[in-house]
């Protein structure tokens, strides 16, 4: 019988395709192709994007419309507080996303709803299975806003390099993995 996976997931079928993790090595399991990393991604970011959209309208359209004067100095105004407001907004929605969904306990760890409908999962170098923090580092600091603030300096090229670097990493790896000291791996 296989060995069970270090990150406390199950045995997938047909057993481990890889080697057991060396420090810094890659984990067990097989590797999440890039097409699914993809998927989840692109789940994960509509989930996202939904409660983005309309807080926007709410607080920006609303600053705008409530301020009741012909001021555009005071209609600006209102729009640039309403428009930091729904930065900050957003940002407590990143980090009240991923961060809770992946420390879940037992086979979901890991796992972002995006991942989950896709069948991948993030897993730790260490073998430790996620924690609010880490979790968090992974997914709001590093792949949101590193990234974010690396492509406000140099525009879409670290954010680029980041989503398609799986594509030709051996292992399969974006920026933000290797940062972490991750892998995705087939759930």
């Amino acid at each position: 019988m296989p060995p069970a996976p270090p990150y406390g997931g199950p045995v997938p079928p047909g057993g481990w395709h890889q080697a057991p993790p060396a420090a810094g090595g890659r984990p067990q399991g097989e590797l999440a192709s890039w097409g699914s990393r993809a998927g989840a991604y692109a789940i994960d970011s509509l989930v996202l994007l939904v409660p983005a959209i309309i807080l926007f309208v709410l607080l920006v359209g609303g600053a705008v419309g409530l301020t009741g004067t012909d001021d555009e100095d005071v209609a600006v105004g209102a729009a640039f507080v309403a428009f930091f407001g729904w930065l900050l907004l957003v940002g407590l929605i990143w980090l009240f996303y991923a961060p809770p969904l992946m420390s879940r306990k037992g086979e979901r760890n890991g796992q972002t709803w995006g991942k989950q409908l896709v069948g991948i999962r993030a897993v730790r170098d260490s073998g430790e299975p996620w924690r609010f923090g880490s979790a968090a580092l992974r997914e709001v600091v590093l792949k949101n806003l590193a990234v974010g603030i690396a492509s406000s300096i140099i525009p879409i090229i670290p954010w680029f390099l980041n989503f398609f670097w799986p594509l030709w990493d051996d292992q399969n790896r974006a920026l933000h993995d290797m940062a972490a000291s991750s892998h995705v791996v087939r759930a």
